[in-house]
């Protein structure tokens, strides 16, 4: 596999990561201040983030086993980093007994502070 193929997946992780933690910004930001663009167009492309992740985890890829183990570790995290967002949602969205907005941005955080770097790097 070319390495501008593993920078492909590189590339995803580290935009999905920004436009995550940019969400992470915002949802603790004072409305009273106004938001930093740069914040704002971040988060902004979150939803095309995660669709770039969800093409490349789906596909197959061939390559030497340790370029398909290599990918194959991107793609867990692009998932990982999925199934965090879309939990996020569902307790912004529908809050359950006890829960608050802090706790599923917290949860958010602590998904990403979890995250292996050796895994795409």
């Amino acid at each position: 596999m070319k390495e501008h193929r593993m920078q492909v997946f590189r590339s995803a992780i580290e935009g999905l990561i920004e436009s995550l933690e940019a969400v992470i910004r915002l949802s603790r930001w004072d409305e009273a201040e106004a938001k930093p663009e740069p914040l704002v167009s971040s988060a902004g492309k979150l939803l095309e983030r995660l669709g770039t992740a969800d093409r490349l985890s789906s596909a197959k890829f061939h390559g030497t086993p340790t370029e398909m183990n290599k990918v194959g570790a991107m793609c867990a995290v692009l998932k990982r980093l999925d199934v965090a967002y879309l939990a996020y949602r569902q307790q912004i969205d529908a809050p359950q007994a006890g829960a608050s907005t802090s706790d599923a941005v917290a949860a958010l955080e602590t998904e990403l502070a979890s995250l292996d770097s050796a895994a795409w790097t």
